[in-house]
């Protein structure tokens, strides 16, 4: 099924918090390892404007749907930061730009070379990488998805997982465009699969990686996804399901190189 662009970005809305109760954090408040988790969402949410940056110099930024799409999912993905910053900000954590432009700062000469380097890579694969931009954000977003739900119910919070569901269903609708575009650049080229199955199985990893300090990788990854071997052969699973891809075990492999018990 073909997805949408243009019903996709006319119901694009702010994720909807107003309506639940954030004085019961008051009575209820998160405990130390809930809000670490949530800071590392935030800031990963906040920093898709660096992710988007780097997007635009690469051959997918040629295709006019992937370009209007990665317009909206920005702009999604921000208000999802807004939406957790709320949260932090009720148990005295204050995340703004300011936090993303001083972790762009550290990262030095990486930062400033991302573009550079994206452009010389990615153009060198030429429309074979825009296959690898829709699977590896297609696994990016399952994974959210994932962790949205499983920090939702783990929490069993009365503002809060409502709150994380409703943003994890507004991912779905990420996971949905970027699985549909994946299976149409896989399907059109052999050598797009043999590059994308490449990339996955060497080099892919959470959301978050080479962005976040490696302490913190670590912790949300176990706190969400420890002991969830189920799940993550779940999300390996969708991964298969694309053109060319089966046998994948992208989250399994990169789970465990992690340490995350399976």
């Amino acid at each position: 099924m073909a997805f949408d662009i243009d019903q996709f970005a006319e119901t694009s809305v702010p994720v909807k918090y107003e309506d639940l109760d954030f004085d019961t954090f008051e009575s209820q408040p998160l405990d130390a390892p809930t809000l670490r988790s949530l800071r590392y969402m935030c800031d990963v949410e906040y920093h898709t404007s660096c992710f988007l940056r780097d997007l635009l110099v690469t051959p997918s930024h040629r295709e006019e749907e992937a370009g209007g799409f990665m317009t909206m999912w920005n702009r999604e993905e921000f208000w999802h930061g807004e939406a957790l910053a709320k949260v932090l900000e009720r148990h005295g954590i204050v995340v703004d730009y300011d936090e993303v432009k001083a972790k762009r700062v550290k990262l030095g000469w990486r930062e400033a070379l991302g573009p550079f380097k994206q452009s010389a890579l990615t153009n060198l694969a030429g429309t074979d990488f825009v296959a690898v931009h829709m699977v590896w954000g297609a696994a990016n977003e399952l994974s959210a998805v994932a962790a949205y739900r499983r920090l939702s119910a783990m929490t069993d919070h009365p503002a809060l997982s409502p709150l994380l569901k409703r943003i994890a269903q507004q991912e779905t609708r990420h996971v949905a465009f970027y699985t549909t575009s994946a299976r149409k650049h896989l399907e059109a080229s052999n050598s797009a699969k043999k590059l994308v199955r490449l990339v996955m199985s060497k080099v892919w990893k959470p959301v978050g990686s080479g962005m976040m300090d490696e302490s913190e990788v670590r912790h949300v990854m176990n706190h969400l996804f420890a002991h969830q071997g189920g799940e993550l052969d779940k999300l390996d699973k969708r991964v298969q399901k694309m053109p060319g891809l089966d046998g994948l075990t992208i989250f399994r492999n990169a789970f465990a190189r992690l340490g995350v018990p399976a």
